[in-house]
């Protein structure tokens, strides 16, 4: 009986992430504009490890060129846009001094843009896994394509990292 309702509880879990999808996102990008202090350990710490990460992505997506066509190239094109956007980020943030320690504050249209790039992406590689669900009969197939989420991840890696070290050297 209790294998009976492993699909109802799949079902549930599925229809539980539809429902908080919507409400993540806005969170993500509320906390994403929200002013923030800069703690050195932490955005060195974050640098770093950032920095560290590029490798393995970059060794992933050309172990994965032999399933997903253009991988590496998209993932270096997703990484130098993102650096570049990073770059602009750090440069229109204002960050402010107090006593209290340095505080900086996202621009709250760029944390929306690329908030919407990452939901965008999201639904479309829903909808192609579905139109590809039915016509693919092998995992190739299937993931035939879906080099963009290779630059989509990039583009937030390299983002995230020029702005962490812009942030770093701003720390000074």
């Amino acid at each position: 009986m209790p294998l009976l309702l492993i699909p109802l509880l799949i079902l549930g879990v599925l229809t539980l992430w539809i429902v908080l999808f919507p409400i993540s996102i806005l969170q993500r990008y509320r906390h994403g504009k929200a002013r923030r202090r800069a703690r050195p350990l932490a955005v060195r710490l974050n640098a770093w490890m950032l920095l560290a990460s590029v490798p393995p992505f970059l060794a992933g997506a050309w172990i994965s060129q032999h399933w997903v066509p253009a991988a590496l190239p998209q993932a270096g094109l997703g990484l130098a846009v993102g650096g570049m956007v990073g770059i602009l980020g750090i440069w229109i943030t204002p960050i402010e001094r107090t006593p209290h320690g340095l505080f900086y504050t996202p621009r709250a249209w760029l944390v929306l843009l690329l908030t919407v790039l990452v939901a965008l992406r999201i639904a479309l590689g829903l909808w192609q896994a579905l139109q590809r669900w039915h016509v693919a009969d092998s995992l190739p197939a299937l993931l035939a394509g879906q080099a963009s989420l290779f630059a989509m991840a990039g583009l937030l890696l390299g983002y995230y990292l020029m702005y962490a070290w812009g942030l770093k050297r701003r720390l000074g």
